[in-house]
C-alpha cells in the first residue's frame, strides 16, 4: 500500500509500503540489491524506468527476512526492525513525543517537530551514502560519499568522495584513504570544478563551497542532477531528462591516466595505449620486470644512476607536465637550462611558460593529453644513455660536456653564483636532497648554543655508540629518518635520530629542532643531548626512553590493557604541564604544531615526554594567531583552522590534545578506516554519543570497573571543548589542567567539534607547501 510523504509516531512501513514525496520525485521503502536476497531501506528515484538507491539506511546491517519494519520505538527513535525483534537505529530522536519523518522532494529524508517542521532533529542528508544531491553539504572529514562494496551489497566500500581535508573546494577520491583522483582547484566560476562539463551538459552546476563545505545546484533547479560513486572507483554525474524519463550520464571520471600516480615514479601514462596505459621513458626500465604496468604503481627507475656532472637531457615533446614545479625568473631559455643542470637534485625543466624545474621523482607523467598544460619536459638523463637514446631518435641536449672537467667546474661555479644574485633558490632540500652543511653554518649553531648543555658529537662517536647503525640497536622509523638505540663511552644509553636521505624534513627543521629543545628544560619534555654535524649527516641525540611512546601502547590490544586508570591520568596530566610550560612558561613561547600518540614517549616510570619539536614555532608572546603558508602535521590531529588556512595559535596545540586525550580515555584512533556509529572519525562518534547521552560507552573497556567512571567523562568532556571548530571556544592548556584535575571547576557544554579526519587506514602525516598548477593555486603534500 503506498503511503502518503509522512509516518507519524504511531504509523510504521512495513515491506513492500513506501513513502512518496509530494512532488513524486523521491520514494523511500525496502528493496533487494542486484541478486541479494537481503532487505534494506533506501531511497530511490520515482517514475525512472531503472531503480537507482541514492541513500541506505541500514547498509552495514541488512534485514535477512522480508518481515522488516520502519517505525518509531518508544524512546522515539527511528528503527528499523526485523521479524525477529533485531533491529538497527536509523535517527535518534532525542526523547521527544511530536515527530514525524518526511521524505522531501530533494530526497532528503527528514525527523522533524510537528509543531515546528523548521525543526530539523535529524536528516539523511547528514549521512550520505554513495549520492550526492543538490543541496546535501559534504563535509570535510565527516561527511563523505563511500561507495557500495559492490552492486550486490551497499556496506561500505573501498572508495570515498569529498571536499579535500586541506582545501574544501577541491573534489578527491580517496582509495582506501590514498588519494585516487583530484578534481584539480577551483576559481568560483560556473562547473570550474569540473570544467567538461561545460561542452556537454546544457544544465550548467553551481558550485557552493567553502574552508569546510561543498555543495551544488543545477540552474533550473527543477532539472534533477546527482553525483553517484560506484563500487570500483568512478565517479559519475548523471541528469534528469523528463521527456524519456530516464537517467542521462554526462561525465565520468577518473579516466586511467587521472587515477593519481597510476604509473608510479617516472611512468608515463597514456590511455590510448593498450593493453597497458603506461611505459618507461628512455633510460629508464620497470622497477620489477615481472608486473604489467596496469598492475602496479612500482613505476621505473634508472638504467643507469645519474652522474650529476655531464649528465644530459632528453627532449619528452607533448607531455602532460607534472604539476608539483618550481617557477623561475629567467632572461633565456639557457639560463634555465643551467640552472637545472649545475643542481645535482633537478631532475627535469620545461619551457612552456617560462621556466619550471622539477626535482627528485617524478609522478603522473602523461602523454596523449588534449587539455591545457602540453609541453615538452627535459629529463635528466645520464651520459651514458646517449648511445641507446640516440638511436631511437632523441635528440640530446649536451651540457658542458664538451667541456674539460676543471672549466666546467669554474663555469657552474661562476653561473651558480650569478644565479644566486638572481635571488634563485633551489628546492632541492624541500624535496629530500640536502645540501652539506658549511663550515660557517656550524661555528653559527655552536655560538647559539654556547650557553646550553649541549654537546656536538663527532661522527665517529655516533657509529661506535650505536655499533655502526646495526640492525639491532634500530628503534623504529620517524618522519625524520631511522631512530637507533647507542651507548656512549660513561655508560649512558641514547636515541639516535639520523636524517634520512629521503626524509621530508630538513635543514630548517633540523636547526629548528635544536634551537627550540636544547634551551627547554621541563620533565614532560623530552631531553635534547646533542647533534652531530659532519659532511652529509645530520643527527640529533636524545636521552633514552625505554618504553618507547604512547602509540604503542595505546593502540595495540594487549599492551593497551597493561596502562590502567592511574598510568593515564599521569600522562594526561604530563602531557598537559608539558603543554602549559611551552605556551606560558618557558623562556620562548612556543607552539609544537605535531602533538600526537607517537611523539608522547614514555620514560622507565611511564612519565610523558612531549618530543618531536621540528614542526615547533617561537611565538609572538603579545600575539594571539599566526598564519603560515606551509602547514604541518598530522592528519586527525590537526585544528580546522590550521589545516585550511594555515592559521595557528596556542589553541592549535589545544585542539591536538583534545584528540590526544579522546584516545587515551577510549584507547581508540581518531583517523582510521573504521566506521564508529554514524561517523568516520573517533570525534564525530564522541560528539553523536555526547548528544545521546551515551559517553560512558566511550570508556576503553579494559578500565570498566577499574576507573573512576566521574573522571573519565569528565575528561571526555574536556576534550570535546579543546576540539570545538571555532578556536577561540577553546579553553587554555591551564584551563584544561584545571578542569580534569578538579571536580569542582565549572565545565562548560562544548559546541560541534571540527571533524578534521579523513576515512584512512593509517595517519597519514603531511607538509603542505602553496604551488601552481595549470594557473591555479593547489596544494602540494609531502610524506613526512
Amino acid at each position: 500500500m503506498e503511503r502518503t510523504d509522512i509516518i507519524f509516531q504511531n504509523q510504521s512501513i512495513s515491506d513492500g509500503q513506501t513513502l512518496v514525496s509530494v512532488s513524486k520525485n523521491f520514494v523511500i521503502g525496502f528493496f533487494s540489491p542486484g541478486a541479494s536476497s537481503y532487505r534494506y531501506v533506501g531511497i530511490w528515484d520515482n517514475d525512472v524506468s531503472e531503480r537507482r538507491v541514492v541513500w541506505v539506511a541500514n547498509r552495514n546491517s541488512p534485514i535477512k527476512d522480508n518481515l522488516g519494519t520502519l517505525k518509531f520505538d518508544n524512546s522515539s527513535n527511528l528503527i528499523v526492525a526485523d521479524g525477529s525483534g533485531n533491529s538497527f537505529t536509523v535517527a535518534h530522536g532525542m526523547g521527544l513525543q511530536d515527530l514525524e519523518a518526511s521524505i522531501l522532494d530533494n530526497g532528503n529524508f527528514v525527523l522533524r517537530s510537528i509543531a515546528n517542521q523548521a525543526k530539523i532533529i535529524w536528516q539523511s542528508f547528514d549521512f550520505p551514502t554513495d549520492t550526492w544531491l543538490p543541496e546535501m553539504n559534504l563535509t570535510v572529514g565527516s561527511k563523505l560519499l563511500t561507495s557500495w562494496k559492490s552492486s550486490d551489497d551497499p556496506a561500505v566500500g573501498d572508495y570515498s568522495f569529498g571536499p579535500g581535508i586541506t582545501n574544501a573546494s577541491q573534489l578527491i577520491i580517496w582509495w582506501k584513504g590514498n588519494a585516487f583522483w583530484t578534481s584539480g582547484g577551483w576559481d568560483g566560476d560556473v562547473n570550474a570544478l569540473i570544467p567538461e562539463l561545460k561542452s556537454i551538459s546544457t544544465i550548467p552546476l553551481y558550485f557552493d563551497c567553502d574552508n569546510l563545505t561543498c555543495t551544488y545546484t543545477p540552474n533550473p533547479a527543477s532539472r534533477m542532477t546527482k553525483f553517484m560513486l560506484d563500487p570500483n572507483g568512478p565517479l559519475n554525474i548523471a541528469q534528469f531528462d523528463p521527456d524519456a524519463q530516464s537517467w542521462t550520464l554526462l561525465w565520468r571520471q577518473p579516466a586511467s591516466c587521472e587515477v593519481s600516480d597510476l604509473c608510479g615514479v617516472f611512468g608515463i601514462c597514456n590511455n590510448n595505449m593498450l593493453p597497458s596505459h603506461c611505459r618507461c621513458p628512455k633510460g629508464f626500465a620497470p622497477q620489477d620486470t615481472q608486473y604489467k604496468f596496469i598492475d602496479s604503481r612500482k613505476g621505473c627507475s634508472r638504467k643507469i644512476p645519474l652522474q650529476c656532472t655531464g649528465d644530459k637531457f632528453i627532449d619528452m615533446p607533448g607531455m602532460r607536465l607534472p604539476g608539483n614545479r618550481e617557477k623561475l625568473s629567467v632572461t633565456g631559455d639557457d639560463e634555465c637550462q643551467s640552472a637545472c643542470m649545475i643542481n645535482c637534485s633537478c631532475t627535469a625543466y620545461s619551457l612552456l611558460n617560462g621556466c619550471s624545474l622539477w626535482y627528485g621523482d617524478l609522478t603522473n607523467l602523461q602523454d596523449g593529453y588534449n587539455g591545457s598544460g602540453v609541453g615538452t619536459l627535459y629529463l635528466r638523463v645520464a651520459a651514458s644513455e646517449l648511445e641507446s637514446i640516440s638511436s631511437s631518435g632523441h635528440k640530446i641536449l649536451w651540457i658542458a660536456g664538451a667541456l674539460p672537467s676543471g672549466a666546467f667546474v669554474i663555469f657552474c661555479l661562476v653561473l651558480f653564483i650569478w644565479i644566486r644574485r638572481l635571488k634563485y633558490k633551489g628546492k632541492g632540500k624541500q624535496n629530500g636532497h640536502h645540501s652539506l652543511m658549511t663550515t660557517d653554518t656550524i661555528k653559527l649553531w655552536e655560538s647559539e648554543e654556547a650557553g646550553s648543555q649541549f654537546t656536538m658529537f663527532s661522527f665517529s662517536q655516533i657509529t661506535n655508540a650505536t655499533d655502526n647503525f646495526s640492525t639491532e640497536a634500530k628503534l623504529g622509523e620517524g618522519g625524520f629518518g631511522p631512530v637507533y638505540k647507542g651507548n656512549l663511552p660513561d655508560g649512558q644509553e641514547v636515541a639516535v635520530k639520523r636524517l634520512a636521505a629521503n626524509s621530508g624534513q630538513g635543514l630548517a627543521e633540523f636547526k629548528n629542532e635544536i634551537l627550540l629543545i636544547a634551551k627547554l628544560q621541563h620533565s614532560n619534555l623530552v631531553g635534547l643531548l646533542g647533534c652531530c654535524i659532519e659532511g652529509e649527516e645530520m643527527l640529533l641525540v636524545y636521552e633514552y626512553m625505554p618504553n618507547k611512546s604512547l602509540d604503542f601502547f595505546l593502540f595495540e590490544k594487549s599492551r593497551r590493557a597493561l596502562l590502567d586508570w592511574e598510568m593515564r591520568m599521569n600522562i594526561i596530566e604530563g602531557v598537559a604541564q608539558g603543554l602549559i610550560y611551552l605556551h606560558k612558561h618557558s623562556r620562548l613561547r612556543i607552539i609544537h604544531r605535531d602533538l600526537k600518540a607517537s611523539n608522547i614517549l614514555l620514560d622507565t616510570d611511564m612519565n610523558p615526554k612531549i618530543s618531536d619539536f621540528g614542526m615547533a614555532r617561537i611565538f609572538d608572546p603579545k600575539g594571539t594567531q599566526a598564519n603560515t603558508k606551509r602547514v604541518v602535521g598530522t592528519y586527525g590531529y590537526m585544528a580546522p583552522e590550521y589545516a585550511m588556512a594555515g592559521i595557528f595559535s596556542v589553541k592549535s596545540d589545544v585542539y591536538s590534545y583534545g584528540v590526544l586525550l579522546l584516545e587515551i580515555v577510549s584507547g581508540m584512533k581518531n583517523a582510521g578506516s573504521q566506521r564508529r556509529g554514524n561517523s568516520l572519525s573517533l570525534l564525530g562518534y564522541a560528539w553523536e554519543l555526547w548528544n545521546e547521552g551515551r559517553c560512558q560507552e566511550l570508556i576503553d573497556k579494559p578500565l570498566h570497573g577499574r576507573c573512576p567512571e566521574n573522571v573519565a567523562l569528565r575528561c571526555i568532556h574536556v576534550s570535546l571543548l579543546c576540539v570545538q571548530e571555532q578556536a577561540a571556544d577553546r579553553p587554555s592548556m591551564t584551563e584544561v589542567l584545571s578542569m580534569i584535575t578538579n571536580e569542582n571547576a565549572t565545565v562548560l557544554d562544548p559546541k560541534q567539534p571540527g571533524f578534521l579526519s579523513m576515512l584512512v587506514s593509517n595517519q597519514a602525516e603531511i607538509t603542505e607547501e602553496t604551488c601552481s598548477l595549470n594557473g591555479l593555486s593547489i596544494t602540494n603534500l609531502d610524506g613526512r
